[in-house]
C-alpha cells in the first residue's frame, strides 16, 4: 500500500531562521558600508594568516553545508518515524474499524447500535490513552461516525479523502492551532497530535467503502524525535569540527612550509640581487679596465711606432748613405758586396717602415669612424697595390675613442689576412649601424681557413692573429664572429652595442 506523509515541526524553521540571521547582517554591511565595507573586509581578511582564513572561510562552507546536511537528515528520520507509527496505527484502526463499514457498501450510514458499539470499544480499550479522535468518512467527504458528535453526519470535502480513497495512508504531523472547522474539536485540546487517514475496504472484494480517520497524540512521538533530532546534531557537530580542526592542522603545517620557502626564497633573492649588484660594479670596472687597456695598448704601439721610425729606420738611412759613399771609392771587386748590403740595408729599411706604419693609427683621434675606415682602405690599397670593396652606411658619429681605435685595428688585422692569405681576392670592407648595434665585416674569396697558406710570405704585418681579434672586440663587450669553410673564402664580424 502506497504511503505518504507531510511533516510540520517547528523545528524545521532551523535553518530558515539562521539563513534569515545571514542575510539580514548582509543586507545591514551592505546598507552601511556599500562596496567599501566589503572592500574593508577583504583588505583585513588579505592580512590574516593563511591558517586564519582556512578556519574563517570552512567555518562559514561547512556550517552552512552541515547544517542542510542535519537538517535534511533530521527531517528524513521525523518523516521516517512518523510515517512508520502512523503506517502501525492505520493497521490496527483498519482491522478495528473495518468490520462495522461492511454495511456502508449499500448504505449510507452506521447503525445506531454500531455507532454506540464504537464509542463503547473506544473508551473502554487502550485506545482511550493515545486516540484522541475518531472519524470515518464516506467516499463524498460525509463523515458517518465522529467522537465529536458536532460534526456527525457533515459534509468536508478534504484533499486528504481523496488520497486515502487512492488506497495511500495520509499522516500529517499538526502542532499548530490554525482555525479548521473539520478538526476544531481536536485543536481545542491544545495537545500535539498527528492525523492518520487510512482506507476501509470491503471484505472479500477490497473495495474501498469508507476512510478511517483517527488522532492520535503526538507527545510520545514528539519526545523520540526530539532525542533523535537531538542526537543528529551531536553527531553532525562533532564530525563537523574534527573536519575543521582536521583540515586546519594539514592547513597550518603547509602554512609553516610556504612560509619557510617564502623566508628562503625572499633571502636567495635578496642574495641574487647583491650578487647582481656586486657583478655589475665589476663589470663596469672590467669594462673600464678593458677601455684603460686598450688606450694604454695604443699608445705603447704608437711610441714604439715612433721609436722604430725615429731610431732604427733612421740609422739604416744612414748606413744607406754611407754606402753609396762606399761604392764611390771601392774597387771592383768590393762592388758586389757593397751592392748586396745595401739591397739588404734597404729592405731592412722598408721593413722597418711597414712595421711603424702599421703599430701607429694615423689621426683617429680626429676622424669619425666613417673617415677612419675609408683612410684605411686607401692605405691598405695604396700598401698592398690591391683592391677593396667598400660599404658604409650611416655611422654614429660620436663612437668612443677604444671602440673607434678597436674596429680600426680589427679592420687593418683582417685585411691585412684577406691580402696575405687570400691574395687580395675579393675583399671586401663592409659597416652598417641599426637599432643601436654596430656590425663591421671583412670577407675574401680566398681558400679559407682550413686550407689556407700564405701567398705572399714574407710581408710584413700587424699579426694579432684571430685569438688577438676576438680578445680586442670582447674586451670592449663586443660579440667576434668568424665564419669560413673550404673554397668558400672567409668573414670575419664584429659587433658592438652602441
Amino acid at each position: 500500500m502506497c504511503t505518504e506523509t507531510k511533516a510540520q515541526p517547528n523545528s524545521g524553521t532551523l535553518v530558515n531562521e539562521s539563513d534569515q540571521t545571514l542575510v539580514e547582517s548582509d543586507v545591514g554591511q551592505t546598507s552601511s558600508g556599500g562596496v567599501p565595507g566589503r572592500q574593508s573586509t577583504c583588505g583585513k581578511l588579505r592580512h590574516l594568516s593563511r591558517s586564519t582564513q582556512f578556519v574563517i572561510c570552512a567555518t562559514i562552507i561547512l556550517g552552512l553545508t552541515m547544517t542542510f546536511v542535519g537538517n535534511l537528515v533530521s527531517q528524513s528520520i521525523e518523516d521516517a518515524t512518523v510515517q512508520t507509527a502512523a503506517e502501525t496505527g492505520a493497521r490496527y484502526m483498519e482491522n478495528f474499524l473495518e468490520p462495522f463499514v461492511q454495511g456502508l457498501t449499500t448504505a449510507r450510514e452506521l447503525p445506531d447500535g454500531t455507532v454506540q458499539t464504537i464509542d463503547h470499544l473506544l473508551s473502554s480499550t487502550s485506545f482511550s490513552t493515545h486516540v484522541v479522535s475518531v472519524k470515518i468518512w464516506l467516499p463524498d467527504g460525509t463523515i458517518v461516525y465522529s467522537t465529536d458528535k458536532s460534526t456527525f453526519r457533515k459534509n468536508f470535502p478534504t484533499e486528504e479523502i481523496t488520497q486515502a480513497l487512492a488506497g495511500k495512508i495520509y499522516t500529517e504531523l499538526n502542532e499548530d492551532s490554525d482555525d479548521d472547522t473539520e478538526d476544531a474539536f481536536e485543536r481545542s485540546l491544545n495537545i500535539p497530535f498527528y492525523e492518520i487517514f487510512a482506507p476501509l475496504r470491503e471484505a472479500g472484494t477490497g473495495k474501498i467503502v469508507a476512510v478511517g480517520e483517527f488522532y492520535e497524540t503526538a507527545e510520545a512521538l514528539q519526545r523520540e524525535i526530539n532525542n533523535v533530532r537531538k542526537k543528529v546534531w551531536a553527531i553532525v557537530g562533532t564530525a563537523t569540527m574534527a573536519m575543521i580542526l582536521l583540515l586546519f592542522f594539514i592547513v597550518r603545517r603547509g602554512d609553516k612550509i610556504i612560509k619557510l620557502q617564502e623566508t628562503a626564497l625572499q633571502w636567495r633573492m635578496d642574495e641574487q640581487a647583491r650578487l647582481h649588484s656586486s657583478n655589475a660594479a665589476l663589470q663596469h670596472k672590467v669594462s673600464t679596465a678593458n677601455r684603460e687597456f686598450s688606450r694604454i695598448n695604443e699608445l705603447t704601439l704608437r711610441r714604439i711606432g715612433a721609436d722604430l721610425h725615429d731610431g732604427p729606420a733612421q740609422l739604416l738611412s744612414l748606413i744607406l748613405l754611407r754606402l753609396e759613399e762606399l761604392e764611390d771609392l771601392a774597387g771592383t771587386s768590393d762592388m758586389e758586396v757593397l751592392e748586396m748590403i745595401r739591397r739588404a740595408g734597404e729592405d731592412a729599411l722598408n721593413e722597418v717602415r711597414e712595421i711603424s706604419l702599421g703599430l701607429a693609427v694615423p689621426e683617429v683621434n680626429d676622424l669619425t669612424l666613417h673617415d677612419a675606415l675609408v683612410l684605411l682602405v686607401q692605405r691598405h690599397e695604396e700598401r698592398t697595390e690591391t683592391r677593396v670593396d667598400l660599404e658604409l652606411d650611416t655611422l654614429p658619429d660620436d663612437v668612443p675613442i677604444a671602440h673607434k681605435i678597436c674596429i680600426y685595428r680589427f679592420a687593418q688585422e683582417a685585411l691585412n689576412n684577406a691580402y696575405i692569405h687570400a691574395a687580395g681576392k675579393g675583399q671586401k670592407l663592409s659597416a652598417s649601424h641599426s637599432e643601436g648595434l654596430l656590425e663591421v665585416q671583412v670577407e675574401d674569396a680566398g681558400v679559407g681557413i682550413s686550407n689556407e697558406k700564405p701567398s705572399v710570405p714574407g710581408r710584413g704585418r700587424t699579426h694579432l692573429g684571430l685569438v688577438g681579434m676576438r680578445y680586442r672586440v670582447e674586451s670592449l663587450g663586443g660579440i667576434f664572429t668568424i665564419e669560413s669553410a673550404p673554397h668558400a673564402g672567409t668573414k670575419a664580424r664584429a659587433q658592438f652595442k652602441i
